[in-house]
């Protein structure tokens, strides 16, 4: 058997050589199975010629050693035919290549061998795709020891990842990292090169390039993050490809992320570093993304629910500057409004764990309050609800600043009299639980806003100044409330009774299906109204008390089971890890399960006659933020 042929045999695991002789040579196409075992199917050569059986091994070389199982006698032969009609300079290219392979594998100093490593990587160009495939594998084997080459080798490297045959492109693209193997300096121009090719159409040729990126993570994380996110972050001057930056984020998001516990370690360290990565891809994402990301960050040990309130308040100040705090607003402006929205949303279960609200709060007092009437009517209820869900966690000073504006609006929308003015339902929900807590924080603030006469020693009581008129209309908007949420709850209640009457009659599955849709929205409108009564009837006192606790469950929240025996309106706290649930969606169809809520809640008040407006109006809860454009750098939106 001739040299070059045992050289492969031997450089090759999938190839066994049982037996060989001067006519003949009996190979076994293998699978390893634990230490010096193997099995497969097992190849009599002794009719072969030395160019067939060098075709054999060179085939079977072309396999990936992770891929040898996809090997067998039949995979080679059904080729056979087609790989002997190879012309006879494309057989003087391969046994070249293997005389300069044979020669640098036994080479002891192999960089005296130079010119033999300038000719594999000259083979690059070779008319024959064997030989080309050869190339690929060989000219990474030897990169280290020619340093001097390195230049050309990347570039004839490449050219063959760029190479029309597609089995060119994969066994070049499996060789990168084994540029960076023992020359580490070269890893982050090979993550580049690699990300590039991530916009490859075949699906073969791109799992090669999954393969290569996670090998090379897994070798230096740090600087495999680097260079891959590289590819995401925005630069103004620079012109992005933007089917490579999502096939970029594709991989991050599908493969990275899920490996974080084996390849962010040391842990601390590499998680701030991804994090510190992350920030800087921030300036222009799309709602999606941006969810995205901070899905991921939330669920880092140095983020988790034993993270200090520091690395908390990190968190919310990474969602405060994607909502533009600083930013002047204009109603106009769709994008932030929607962003701001949803931002407050994401940021409810952190402002739970002791981060402040308190940038969010002051921003909606001093610039959407006041122009609240001119936003689009589909964001107006989002926009309460967040607020709604937030003012527990609201500070005293701030509860103080705010309660004008929030009395101001309330008084809005409850109305004076019951006969010709409108009440929604759903704003006035969410205005009675601001004001509750807002009031809890700061009672005494109320006195000059609502009439009350609430002591608590402090000059901000206002005691001697007389508040009456505000006593009597804010009263009188809370009998109003009341007696349209009773008829309401009245006319829902008859709904309820003829529903499950309905229900029994019906015959057909599409029958019960609509009526059961009927039965739920007016289960919630009852939730809505019910809530509403809980907390107006606290407020008829001139030292009222206020509810500062958990136990009005807002009527868009999935009930929770109270742990003592309440009314049915009792809740419990929202679980921190919220937005894994309903609210998972936000950034593409609303707040999750709540929209449904609200669609349910204004189903069941629209055919009532009660001056109510039905909450049809302002309540369409539509939360897109999957598109693009967002109106800064590239203009990714958040619609």
């Amino acid at each position: 058997m001739c040299r070059s042929l045992q050289f492969l045999v031997n450089s090759w695991i999938g190839v066994r050589l049982v037996s060989a002789g001067h006519q003949s040579l009996q190979l076994r196409i293998c699978r390893k199975q634990g230490l010096g075992t193997y099995s497969g199917d097992i190849v009599f050569a002794s009719k072969l010629t030395d160019s067939e059986a060098k075709w054999l091994l060179e085939t079977a070389q072309s396999f990936y050693l992770n891929d040898v199982g996809k090997l067998s006698l039949s995979s080679l032969t059904n080729t056979y035919c087609k790989a002997m009609a190879e012309t006879s300079d494309d057989a003087k290219d391969i046994e070249k290549l293997y005389e300069y392979g044979e020669r640098l594998n036994e080479a002891k100093d192999k960089s005296q061998n130079a010119e033999d490593y300038e000719n594999i990587i000259k083979t690059a160009k070779s008319s024959s795709v064997k030989a080309r495939q050869l190339a690929a594998q060989l000219i990474p084997r030897f990169f280290k020891y020619f340093p001097g080459l390195s230049v050309n080798a990347v570039d004839a490297h490449l050219d063959l990842c760029e190479a029309e045959e597609l089995g060119i492109r994969v066994q070049a693209i499996r060789g990168l990292p084994l540029f960076c193997k023992d020359t580490p300096e070269h890893l982050s121009k090979i993550v580049d090169i690699l990300a590039q090719l991530l916009t490859a159409e075949e699906n073969v040729e791109r799992d090669a390039v999954h393969k290569a990126l996670l090998s090379l993570l897994r070798q230096d994380v740090k600087a495999s993050l680097t260079a891959l996110f590289k590819h995401i972050e925005s630069v103004d001057e620079q012109i992005v490809d933007e089917n490579l930056r999502e096939r970029t984020l594709i991989f991050i998001r599908d493969k990275v992320f899920p490996l974080k516990a084996e390849l962010l370690k040391p842990s601390d360290q590499m998680e701030r570093h991804i994090t510190d990565l992350i920030k800087k891809s921030l300036q222009d994402v799309t709602g999606a993304e941006f969810k995205m990301f901070m899905d991921f960050l939330k669920n880092l040990n140095i983020f988790g629910e034993k993270a200090p309130p520091e690395r908390v308040q990190e968190l919310i100040e990474i969602i405060e500057g994607q909502a533009d705090l600083d930013a002047q607003f204009n109603v106009t402006d769709g994008d932030h409004i929607d962003r701001l929205i949803s931002c407050l949303f994401m940021a409810v279960p952190f402002f739970e764990r002791g981060a402040s609200n308190s940038k969010f709060f002051n921003y909606v007092n001093k610039h959407i309050f006041l122009v609240f009437d001119e936003l689009p009517e589909e964001r107006r209820v989002d926009l309460l609800k967040n607020i709604a869900e937030s003012s527990p966690y609201t500070s005293p000073q701030d509860s103080r600043q705010i309660l004008p504006c929030v009395v101001l609006l309330l008084k809005k929308y409850m109305p004076r009299r019951k006969a010709g003015e409108e009440m929604n339902f759903t704003y006035v929900e969410c205005l009675l639980y601001t004001f509750h807590h807002l009031s809890h924080k700061a009672p005494n603030a109320t006195n000059s806003l609502c009439g009350f006469k609430i002591v608590t020693g402090q000059p901000s009581d206002r005691l001697g100044e007389d508040f009456s008129e505000q006593y009597k209309d804010f009263t009188e908007r809370l009998n109003c409330v009341e007696e349209l949420a009773r008829a309401t709850m009245k006319k829902l209640t008859q709904g309820m009774a003829e529903h499950n009457k309905a229900l029994a009659a019906a015959s057909s599955d599409e029958a019960k299906d609509r009526i059961k849709m009927q039965k739920q929205n007016t289960t919630t409108g009852l939730r809505t109204c019910n809530n509403i009564l809980a907390m107006t009837q606290p407020l008829h006192s001139k030292s009222p008390s206020f509810i500062g606790d958990k136990k009005v469950n807002l009527s868009w929240k999935e009930t929770v089971k109270p742990s003592t025996t309440s009314t049915p309106t009792v809740g419990g706290k929202r679980p921190v890890d919220s937005l894994n649930g309903a609210g998972n969606s936000t950034l593409k169809k609303g707040r999750g399960a709540g929209n449904m809520q609200n669609q349910y809640a204004n189903r069941a008040f629209e055919s009532l006659s009660y001056g109510g407006r039905s909450g049809s109006r302002g309540t369409g809860r539509a939360r897109s933020r999957g598109g693009r454009g967002r109106g800064r750098g590239r203009g990714r939106s958040y619609r």
